[in-house]
């Protein structure tokens, strides 16, 4: 079980609390065993504020050494500031300002690579270019992946950004055969950065990808039929922001030796959505395949969590 605080005021201030119940070894549902974990503002990394503290060598990996994050989000000072999402220009009246932004109510048409906004606005972070992608597929596409190499692969993810404001995390859930995460633990994400079983681990991106989730399957538990990997955008509903404003997000599938197995380029941003479904892996007639999904909900990482069957305080 979960238990969601809201973030720190100011834009893109990353101090989240996101506290969760550790489970012990004999249950994942121990409530009596509670850690608070922090994402740091600093290193991206979280740190443990009760209990033992993490081993951070759980975050090494032979594809990508673990890398703090150069190219930090400020927030934009009053001379600086644009105008925020969906405000109305050039109006003799503005809204008052103790009024409630709205949420997002339904999801609009997607924006095509030629519709979106690609201008950025200052403070953006710089752009990372988009690897050479060998296997690409399609929106939709299913892909079956080499037994060979299903020891451990890594699944790498980039994108970039038109607002500075945006701060996208990937997350990843590991389901049962009913579509829902085996334990309340079962998910990767820069909160809680290995599964239970170890198998799963968050790590922060190199000088080519920002992030990426390793699956050892040879240590994968076996309830676990589908793993789903998500983008999501920090404080999207407080600062009304969502997937029309990135661009160039991509999922690519390596091997241990960094040979790409098959890769997805989105091409499809939608208005209204905060948190994007870009892919997932799942067992199919005992075998792994990849499956290339590019849509999104507007529901921010506690929402999914209840979507996906974790519990929510």
């Amino acid at each position: 079980m979960i238990n969601t605080a809201t973030k720190s005021t100011g834009v893109m201030n990353r101090n989240s609390i996101l506290s969760i119940n550790v489970p012990e070894k004999q249950s994942v549902k121990n409530q009596n065993n509670i850690m608070t974990l922090i994402k740091n503002p600093r290193t991206n990394s979280a740190s443990v504020t009760s209990g033992q503290s993490q081993d951070k060598t759980q975050q090494t990996t032979s594809y990508n050494q673990p890398q703090n994050r150069t190219q930090q989000v400020t927030p934009r000072n009053q001379s600086q500031q644009t105008a925020p999402y969906n405000q109305p220009q050039n109006r003799t009246q503005q809204r008052p300002q103790t009024r409630s932004p709205r949420q997002p109510q339904n999801i609009q048409p997607a924006l095509t690579a030629g519709q979106q906004n690609t201008a950025s606005t200052p403070g953006t972070p710089t752009a990372k270019p988009v690897p050479i992608l060998y296997n690409k597929v399609q929106k939709g596409q299913k892909t079956l992946l080499p037994i060979s190499a299903l020891n451990v692969v890594n699944a790498c993810f980039g994108w970039n950004i038109t607002d500075a404001r945006c701060d996208v995390d990937v997350s990843a859930f590991l389901l049962g055969a009913n579509g829902k995460v085996i334990g309340d633990s079962w998910f990767v994400f820069y909160g809680q950065t290995i599964s239970p079983d170890h198998s799963t681990k968050f790590i922060e991106g190199g000088s080519t990808d920002r992030e990426l989730i390793q699956i050892d399957f040879t240590h994968l538990n076996s309830q676990v039929k589908k793993i789903v990997f998500v983008l999501t955008i920090n404080d999207a509903l407080k600062n009304r922001l969502h997937f029309g404003m990135l661009k160039d997000a991509y999922i690519r599938i390596m091997d241990q030796s960094g040979k790409e197995l098959v890769s997805f380029l989105m091409t499809e941003y939608y208005n209204n959505v905060i948190s994007m479904m870009i892919g997932e892996l799942y067992l199919h007639n005992d075998a792994w395949k990849f499956n290339a999904i590019g849509n999104g909900v507007a529901k921010d990482l506690a929402g999914l969590c209840e979507l996906y069957g974790v519990q929510v305080l």
